[in-house]
């Protein structure tokens, strides 16, 4: 079973270091610059194969030089395209070979999404998410649907409460069951990307953006649930009201913007 932590040796001292928050290596001359998704950057003198031996299967070699977490690719055209925006060169002569291991790599994923935890019934996702009934927030469990290429091209509603059919301006009857490809013609293919990533790299992750799909700016919260399904708490922004309680809240505020107060 692959260990959820490795160890490096950084500025004389040993860090332990969540290997899920390691987007990716590169070697800089004889140091390894190992890239987070908080963005911070640890220097190591350890080689690239001691470090890819630790960070295991789910690194993708785009060079001699660099290693990057195949949950953290978005594309790979002319160079390789992160989620978060970066882009990495790579070497381009082995373009079909980079691609095919990165497909792979997910299709390994998908083949071992196990069947027998998943509801098979409504009433069994109505029952398992309860809870969820009475939330005042929009909630949704999907499963998503695959390409041939093992990329996200759609996703399946599979459960619903109220609130979801309120934002989503369509009865609960017409959302279960199928696909959001088949309801919405203008689909917007944005979402999808933090949907795969919740689904196939157990991610968590937080989106603000327009749906024109329903006419409302989103805030959505993306999660892992049962294999090859996440779930989406979804706020219409235009409801939301942030009031500040504490003196600590402007700070509060800046660290959920990524930026800190001088």
């Amino acid at each position: 079973m692959q260990k959820k932590y490795i160890s490096v040796i950084s500025g004389g001292k040993k860090i332990v270091l969540n290997r899920d928050a390691v987007l990716y290596v590169l070697m800089v001359g004889r140091n390894a610059e190992i890239h987070l998704t908080d963005k911070q950057i640890y220097e190591t003198r350890m080689s690239l194969s001691q470090l890819e031996e630790q960070l295991g299967e789910a690194f993708l070699e785009i060079h001699r030089g660099c290693i990057v977490a195949t949950r953290a690719i978005h594309s790979i055209t002319d160079k390789v395209y992160l989620s978060n925006g970066e882009a990495l060169i790579y070497t381009l002569r082995k373009k079909k070979q980079i691609v095919e291991q990165l497909q792979e790599k997910q299709r390994d994923i998908i083949r071992k999404f196990p069947k027998e935890e998943t509801p098979d019934t409504e009433e069994e996702y109505r029952s398992h998410y309860s809870s969820f009934e009475k939330f005042p927030f929009a909630f949704t469990d999907i499963e998503m649907i695959f390409n041939e290429e093992h990329h996200a091209v759609d996703w399946v509603f599979r459960y619903g409460n109220p609130a979801l059919a309120e934002l989503e301006k369509k009865p609960l009857e017409q959302l279960l069951d199928h696909s959001f490809g088949s309801l919405f013609s203008n689909m917007d293919s944005k979402w999808l990307r933090a949907y795969e990533r919740a689904t196939l790299y157990g991610e968590t992750l937080e989106i603000i953006d327009y749906s024109p799909e329903i006419d409302t700016y989103l805030k959505v919260i993306c999660f892992p649930t049962f294999p090859g399904h996440c779930g989406c708490i979804l706020f219409d922004i235009a409801r939301i009201r942030f009031t500040r309680n504490s003196s600590d809240a402007e700070k509060a505020l800046m660290l959920y913007f990524g930026r800190l107060p001088e």
